[in-house]
């Protein structure tokens, strides 16, 4: 697919969207104007943010047709075999990252995947590999685990157990 397509299938389908975003709003009966004493109606954002996308997803198309961008005259291939690769790679090891979350639990799932992300595909140094590997699963548990008091998954009863000595070892430093 060529740029000069992309650009076209882009326009047409926003158009779309924005056709089904407005008809949503109608056929829900939100009120499009504004309502007396208390302000905007709850459709008239949906409503009209929908409609700038439409008449803009318009105008891109209308400018394709006239050949006016540079894009719209642009022949050479929208995705290079390159980035095919690395957007199917992201995609595979994002679906190894959901799969053993239910085995592993999210943290050790996660450093496995950053492992992978950051040595293996980002190529960096292995001190900054594994500040990254260590540190992003620390701030992500202080975040939902310690500030925000949100369990994320963890994995099957071993791996549970672990968080168990860890989350006894934070209760014991904070009382």
């Amino acid at each position: 697919m060529s740029v000069r397509t992309a650009e076209l299938i882009m326009g047409v389908f926003l158009l779309l969207a924005s056709f089904g975003l407005m008809w949503n709003v109608i056929s829900d009966d939100l009120t499009i104007g504004w309502v007396e004493g208390r302000g905007p109606g709850a459709g008239m954002w949906p409503f009209w943010l929908a409609t700038g996308m439409a008449l803009a997803s318009v105008w891109t198309i209308v400018r394709w047709f006239q050949g006016t961008t540079p894009e719209s005259r642009n022949e050479e291939p929208y995705i290079d075999p390159e980035t095919v690769f690395m957007v199917g790679i992201t995609i595979a090891a994002i679906f190894f990252l959901l799969v053993l979350t239910n085995i592993i639990g999210l943290y050790f799932s996660m450093m496995l995947f950053l492992l992978f992300y950051v040595k293996g595909i980002g190529r960096h140094s292995w001190p900054l590999t594994l500040s990254v590997v260590f540190g992003m699963p620390v701030a992500i548990y202080m975040l939902f685990e310690v500030a925000l008091n949100k369990y994320l998954p963890r994995g099957l009863p071993f791996f549970e157990n672990i968080f168990l000595h860890i989350d006894d070892f934070r209760y014991a430093i904070m009382s």
